[in-house]
């Protein structure tokens, strides 16, 4: 025989269940809508109309609350109205005593029927955490790129592959295109093989961010929706008038709405398809007079076009009321990056300036461990051959990639004893290549499974 406390935690069960889809379609893979049909018992009150727009702030809270469905319907040729209340928090007469002391509601105006709920009444996720495996991970979320819906699907996920596309394709607002990353960033240029799931066959993505309009070829470029707020801060940080190079630009999400504020930009990529996109969008946001792009190696744009300008500015005198920022986005990467500016410039080339004012450096790497920020900050110093000290602005985490695994900002002042060829402590690797992936991926933790939260 059942406790009472069994049978409380019984109904409080039956109760969690109500409003979700039906048990039954527990692993369908593909989809059929009309098994989504389920009727649930529902309480209702008879309301004047007169009556209705005083009592709205006090019954809204007990409303039931479901996708395209409305809990306030006409009666009687307008005169009533039918308010459909929520059965997980009205039961009977006494659930409703706020209401009661408020509004004067009587007890024979809540009623009882039973309604019927459909696939257009669920959201993605409700239907997605219904069909799914109940013991394992469900999908938990997804990037929005244009029309684009773009998710990461984990092994244990693949088999249901075509319906989680066509449900996210319905559910949506805008979605035309749903694709999965069938393989890790592991190229030169950072973009991945996707997946059509569902819908057009149409990776040319238009979206807004920072007050300016990227264009792009999805399938051929690295963009990441979630770095928006992060793309936000940096351009916070830089002022009319300053200079940016941003080294590893892509698309432009640093460089253009940079422009747009009137600072003088040198945007880089190695990726041929991102630095069309790149001069693309300068474009389309007219913004082509402040902004001068490269398509070169990081290295290289940083020893020769990023030194030249640096050597003219200060040359000039004009800096002095600027900031110089670099922007280094490359998160398994750009780490490896910093030995191009050890012994950057000869004592000869700046004996006759006065330079105070070194760039601010703002650097992304990933950081695998318990103390994330200590990592980011020893990666850093270990690549410069320097401890940064009174050099260190910030260290900010960016957003979290996958288990004990994060995205890490870096913000320091770039040494001067580090640039300058008489005053760099010049290490056995100021003068090495690169080094292999192996090293790579020990340094920065790579870039494999980037995005296993979608």
């Amino acid at each position: 025989m059942s406790s009472m406390s069994d049978s409380s935690q019984i109904n409080q069960s039956l109760d969690r269940c109500l409003l979700r889809p039906p048990t039954s379609v527990r692993g369908m893979k593909t989809l059929d809508r009309s098994k989504f049909l389920k009727s649930i018992n529902v309480p209702w009150l008879l309301i004047d109309e007169t009556r209705l727009g005083p009592m709205m702030k006090h019954i809204k809270r007990y409303l039931l609350k479901v996708d395209n469905f409305k809990p306030v319907q006409l009666l009687d040729c307008g005169k009533n109205r039918k308010v459909i209340l929520n059965p997980m928090i009205v039961r009977c007469y006494k659930d409703l005593e706020d209401a009661i002391q408020s509004c004067n509601i009587s007890e024979d105006s809540l009623k009882f029927e039973n309604i019927e709920l459909t696939y257009e009444n669920w959201r993605a996720d409700e239907l997605l955490k219904a069909i799914l495996p109940e013991d394992k991970d469900s999908l938990t979320s997804y990037s929005i790129i244009g029309h684009i819906v773009h998710i990461n699907l984990r092994e244990h996920l693949l088999d249901y592959k075509h319906i989680i596309g066509q449900i996210l394709l319905d559910k949506v607002k805008g979605a035309k295109t749903v694709v999965n990353k069938t393989d890790i960033i592991d190229n030169t240029y950072r973009n991945f093989n996707m997946e059509v799931l569902c819908g057009e066959d149409n990776f040319f993505a238009q979206v807004r961010e920072n007050h300016c309009t990227f264009e792009f070829d999805f399938s051929s470029v690295y963009w990441n929706p979630r770095l928006s707020s992060e793309h936000e801060r940096i351009v916070q940080k830089i002022k009319e008038g300053d200079i940016l190079y941003d080294v590893f630009a892509g698309v432009g999400p640093f460089a253009i709405p940079a422009a747009k504020k009137k600072c003088i930009v040198l945007a880089n990529d190695l990726n041929p398809e991102s630095h069309k996109w790149l001069l693309h969008n300068g474009k389309i946001n007219k913004v082509l007079k402040l902004l001068q792009t490269f398509n070169k190696d990081g290295g290289d744009f940083i020893k020769y076009d990023m030194k030249r300008d640096m050597l003219q500015r200060w040359q000039s005198g004009n800096y002095k009321s600027s900031t110089m920022h670099i922007t280094m986005n490359l998160p398994a990467m750009a780490a490896t990056f910093l030995k191009y500016f050890k012994a950057l410039f000869t004592s000869s080339e700046v004996e006759s300036i006065e330079v105070n004012n070194f760039p601010v450096v703002h650097l992304y790497c990933f950081a695998k461990g318990d103390d994330p920020i200590a990592i980011a900050k020893e990666l850093v110093e270990e690549n410069l051959d320097t401890k940064l000290k009174d050099n260190l602005v910030d260290i900010f985490h960016v957003r979290n990639v996958s288990v004990n695994k994060e995205m890490m900002r870096v913000t320091f002042s770039l040494p001067k004893d580090v640039c300058i060829e008489e005053q760099c402590k010049i290490s056995k690797r100021c003068s090495e290549d690169l080094p292999d992936k192996s090293q790579i991926k020990r340094q920065c933790f790579g870039e494999n499974g980037e995005d296993h939260q979608v």
